[in-house]
């Protein structure tokens, strides 16, 4: 064992810093470094956990990739997906790709004796994917399309059930109309209701059979307004995007997720500057307690270090020693903070203690992303950068004489 690590090791367990000014100061640097890595790990988690769970939920409802006809623009009324280049086959043989559904929406108004809501009424198909769809569902169930003929079930978001005062089996008139066209009745039962926490889709959105839009929009059976691509992880929506687009043709469009609510988009973006300024906050803090506690320790151990070199110890190897012996104390902290940083996180994970409002954050609880590269890289991360900060200050034992530190008392 080289002489800085072993005599580092010697005096980190000294019995003597049981009763000296440096208990003290090892008890604050350990603090500050416990401290610094609660704060990161919560930190990181949260804002990776909430970038995760908000593209999640837009994704798992209306697809992670979604394909629309250039002449749709932004109009919520679909026009027809163009066939030309487009190969939905291909698509669904790509790697990352879980499952392809199709649909089409038109806009129309929910009313009854209590209130009225414009809606965008998306028509599915029998590829519908139910069974992501169902961590949505607070009641009831998904309508069971099949489309032959006219299915007149339909889901419902939370907030359009409480401004209608509706509940599953209840009755609905909806109302559909086209430019230069007498209005379109149509009367849906509500057989499920939804909520994703989201407010520009639960404001608006209805699940319900694609051959209602197909004969209000005046479409062939077979002809559909859009398709929604499933990935099996959301984190290859831009690795795959250029993919999807080669082969959907040139007289369609696609559009990632979130992309289709910018100012989500927008609020998401924000995780990334406040996890980055955090961690930078709480890494100052740490540094500057540890390069508080090498100074102290250097002082007080004064006679030490006159001593070692007095008996042949070079600058280098007792600068070695003392950013050994710095780092070593600084173990504890990692370890403490570790285990109650990522016990605070699994206690939000899986009781949700702490509850948010969906109107200003998208979700409901704070969620979490436990993320073992990022946990680990946080604490090796603030133990290398603590390591190299060290080397500066500890330029101060060059300037301790021998003969006068020997008489230091």
């Amino acid at each position: 064992m080289k002489f800085p690590l072993y005599f580092s090791r010697k005096i980190a367990f000294s019995k003597d810093n049981k009763n000296n000014l440096s208990r003290v100061i090892i008890f604050i640097g350990r603090l500050s470094v416990a401290l610094g890595i609660i704060v990161s790990l919560i930190t990181v988690s949260t804002g990776f956990g909430s970038k995760k769970a908000i593209k999640e939920r837009l994704a798992d409802f209306s697809g992670h990739i979604t394909v629309r006809s250039t002449r749709s623009n932004s109009s919520y009324n679909t026009s027809v997906l163009d066939n030309q280049g487009l190969n939905i086959q291909k698509i669904k043989t790509l790697p990352d790709v879980e499952s392809v559904q199709k649909y089409a929406t038109v806009t129309g108004i929910m009313r009854n004796e209590h209130n009225f809501s414009g809606i965008i009424f998306k028509g599915v198909g029998k590829d519908f994917d139910s069974l992501r769809f169902k961590k949505f569902l607070v009641a009831g169930t998904t309508p069971k399309v099949t489309e032959n003929g006219y299915n007149n079930d339909v889901t419902i978001s939370q907030k359009v059930a409480n401004d209608l005062h509706l509940k599953v089996n209840d009755s609905i008139v909806t109302v559909f109309s086209k430019a230069d066209q007498k209005p379109i009745y149509r009367k849906f039962r509500v057989v499920g209701i939804y909520k994703t926490d989201i407010k520009m889709i639960d404001e608006q959105f209805v699940i319900g059979g694609i051959n209602h839009v197909r004969k209000i929009q005046e479409m062939k059976p077979d002809e559909i307004g859009g398709i929604d691509i499933f990935f099996k992880n959301v984190n290859d929506i831009d690795k795959d995007f250029p993919e999807i687009e080669k082969l959907i043709g040139y007289k369609n469009y696609a559009e990632k997720a979130t992309e289709k609510f910018p100012q989500i988009n927008d609020w998401i973006s924000i995780f990334d500057t406040n996890i980055a300024l955090i961690i930078i906050i709480m890494l100052i803090v740490v540094v500057i307690n540890i390069i508080m506690v090498l100074l102290i320790l250097i002082i007080e151990r004064t006679n030490s270090i006159g001593l070692l070199k007095t008996l042949g110890a070079s600058n280098s190897q007792i600068r070695a020693t003392f950013i050994n012996y710095t780092l070593i104390i600084m173990i504890p902290g990692l370890l403490y903070g570790n285990a109650i940083g990522l016990g605070l996180i699994l206690i939000q994970k899986f009781f949700g203690i702490i509850k948010l409002n969906p109107e200003n954050y998208y979700v409901s609880t704070v969620p979490v992303d436990l993320n073992p590269v990022a946990i680990i890289s946080i604490s090796l991360g603030i133990l290398l950068i603590s390591g190299l900060a060290l080397i500066v200050p500890s330029y101060l034992i060059s300037k301790i004489s021998p003969v006068k530190a020997i008489k230091y008392n």
